[in-house]
């Protein structure tokens, strides 16, 4: 039998004291969140979990805030990279609101286009390494260039390269826990995508604003947009890129409908993803890495969340991860692995061995994390009550406040 998790007493007092100040009663605020007045009281009583994103969504939502500020993982950054990528947001936001393009480019020339390419792609292998602070620093510069030369000769071009890099803009600030932001990133990708008139550069637009959506936690916003893409997109399979595109909204169809508690609806574009996965191998389209191994990937960190931890530990026995050369793709394969193990009794060791993997891999994601904030949080209280720990104590000083 899998072990219940250790309720988190700190996250139901925040949550107490939000409900509080706005004078709400527990049925009204439960009502809001969707969830029973009794399981909201357990919670805020320390009773119960609420720390696994789902619920976390549900609750930040009807509170007004974001599951990072429950869960207390917005906090000082410990080393300088993550402290970089933190203060890149707004120079990247400000740079977001300016390429609208309805209105003309403000800056001087832009370089040529093949400059711009390379940059795009450099911009790209941060992100997949992610490392953002990289991307976050060169992405300002970038965007206003690109918009620049939206206006120029090399036009169409120029659209399909600002799409790619609102893309990269939209996951980084994803991953940086900033939301509404990536939102507004995902809404510039879809500018860009529609100036160009390609229906599969539109259905890509419609993956990345579609996980926006979900980010904010406006699920069934993302289950529409993915649902009216795939239905967009299916007449234009054809055209190079069609099947990976697709494949990917079904990825984030399914993620939509796991947060809508539909599980049985998630598995069913799961088991569409695996099929258009067999058809297509693995591939590295528009920087989506859609593939039988990135579908078992997105299909453990569904399934970690109050599903079976077993079946997400078989999972990624068959799982090579190293078959998708990205760090923003492996991370989760580690991380997943390692919230999963922390469900099962006496693999407390493999779990941490697992964090420690995943945080070498991609650090500044690690470490900015809310749902393996909660993890680490979990598995110290344990190994405190035992013995060792030595190596998920310094993991602990690494991503909780100093």
């Amino acid at each position: 039998m899998t072990p219940r998790r250790t309720p988190d007493p700190a996250i139901g007092a925040e949550i107490r004291a939000r409900r509080l100040l706005r004078g709400w009663s527990v049925r009204f605020a439960a009502s809001r969140a969707g969830v029973s007045h009794a399981t909201w009281s357990r919670i805020e009583r320390g009773l119960q979990t609420a720390d696994n994103r789902f619920m976390l969504a549900g609750i930040a939502g009807a509170l007004d805030c974001t599951p990072a500020e429950l869960a207390g993982a917005v906090v000082p950054a410990p080393d300088r990279a993550t402290a970089a990528a933190r203060a890149g947001v707004l120079g990247l936001r400000t740079a977001l609101v300016d390429i609208d393009l309805t209105e003309p480019p403000a800056g001087q020339a832009a370089p040529p286009i093949a400059d711009l390419r390379r940059s795009v792609s450099l911009v790209g292998a941060l992100h997949r390494a992610c490392d953002y602070a990289g991307a976050a620093r060169l992405l300002p510069d970038l965007l206003r260039d690109l918009h620049t030369e939206t206006a120029g000769p090399n036009h169409l071009e120029a659209l399909r390269l600002l799409c790619e890099a609102t893309h990269t803009a939209s996951s980084v600030l994803r991953g940086l826990e900033h939301p509404s932001d990536a939102w507004l990133g995902a809404q510039r990708c879809r500018d860009a995508a529609d100036a160009a008139g390609d229906p599969v550069l539109q259905g890509h637009a419609a993956y990345v604003l579609a996980s926006a959506a979900i980010a904010c936690g406006s699920h069934q916003r993302g289950q529409t947009l993915a649902e009216r893409a795939v239905d967009d997109l299916s007449p234009h399979l054809a055209r190079p890129g069609g099947p990976e595109v697709l494949g990917s909204l079904h990825l984030v169809a399914a993620l939509a409908s796991r947060f809508r508690q539909r599980l049985e609806d998630s598995r069913d574009w799961l088991a569409e993803a695996s099929g258009l996965a067999r058809r297509t191998g693995e591939t590295n389209t528009m920087g989506m890495f859609f593939g039988p191994t990135n579908v078992d990937i997105w299909r453990m960190s569904i399934e970690v969340e109050d599903g079976d931890p077993v079946r997400v530990v078989e999972i990624a026995r068959r799982t090579d991860p190293a078959a998708i050369p990205a760090g923003v793709r492996q991370v989760y394969y580690y991380a997943d692995t390692a919230r999963a193990l922390a469900r099962i009794g006496g693999r407390d060791r493999e779990a941490t061995r697992f964090l420690i993997t995943a945080e070498r891999v991609a650090p500044q994601h690690v470490r900015t994390c809310p749902e393996l904030a909660a993890t680490v949080r979990l598995l110290l209280d344990r190994s405190r009550r035992g013995t060792g720990g030595t190596e998920l104590r310094a993991l602990h000083e690494r991503i909780m406040p100093q």
